[in-house]
């Protein structure tokens, strides 16, 4: 489950891939367009824009722009920028095979082998999709309030 953070950033990341270039937009519309609390949306913006997806202007007409085109930003990279190595279980997370707690052999366990398929399959659909896609399809379909009562991105 994609933590309120991350879905924040693909809402605000979505607004600046869809807007037309030609000039940073401050975080106060983003916080507006998207519906974000904007001292939330601040501390977000600061961190992507020190892991070199947001470029920022400061001063009268400043604010924030994609530090690089939309079609480059596979959402791969974005969630795992900002929520971590991707993994349904700890010995499937990149880098650590870490055993799960009572796990006897990773060889031969179901969990293990079953949720690896899933997570492949959820990985590879997440590589292939962009920043570009993700705004695309919002484009498509106008923010409009959900049955639910949340806004869709």
């Amino acid at each position: 489950m994609l933590t309120r953070k991350t879905q924040y950033a693909l809402k605000a990341l979505t607004h600046l891939a869809n807007t037309p270039p030609g000039g940073p937009i401050s975080i106060a519309t983003l916080a507006e367009r998207g519906k974000i609390p904007l001292k939330f949306l601040q501390l977000i913006l600061r961190e992507l824009r020190q892991k070199g997806v947001l470029q920022s202007q400061k001063g009268p007409g400043g604010g924030y722009s994609l530090a690089q085109p939309a079609e480059t930003l596979r959402l791969s990279t974005l969630l795992e920028l900002l929520e971590g190595p991707l993994g349904p279980l700890p010995c499937l997370i990149q880098g650590t095979c870490e055993p799960c707690d009572g796990c006897a052999d990773q060889e031969t366990c179901a969990l293990r082998s079953t949720f690896h398929k899933s997570q492949q399959a959820a990985l590879a659909v997440l590589h292939h999709q962009t920043l570009a896609d993700l705004a695309r399809t919002t484009a498509a379909h106008p923010v409009r309030k959900a049955s639910t009562g949340r806004y869709a991105i």
